[in-house]
């Protein structure tokens, strides 16, 4: 987890460095694609999984939560940051 962490900061350093070559700003073109291709990949994989679709009601019901949870979470956050370090700006 640390080792993903560390290249996902190591990337933005790198594309934070790089960021002035055009051919890389054409990069914003392919994430589309490239997240829809890793969610079908995804997708396949768990459907191929019996464990995963024999107890898919009750992962499913504890994945609704946590989604909820973080929605409602993050929305918190955003109004808190807003209310207390943007407000004043308008």
């Amino acid at each position: 987890m640390y080792l993903l962490i560390g290249i996902m900061f190591a990337c933005t350093g790198v594309g934070y460095l790089f960021r002035h070559i055009r051919l890389l700003r054409r990069i914003n073109l392919l994430i589309l694609p490239t997240v829809c291709a890793l969610l079908f990949v995804m997708g396949v994989s768990v459907g191929s999984n019996e464990q995963i679709v024999k107890n898919l009601p009750t992962l499913g019901t504890q994945a609704l939560i946590l989604a909820v949870a973080g929605t409602v979470g993050s929305l918190l956050a955003a109004l808190y940051v807003d209310k207390f370090f943007f407000r004043n700006r308008k």
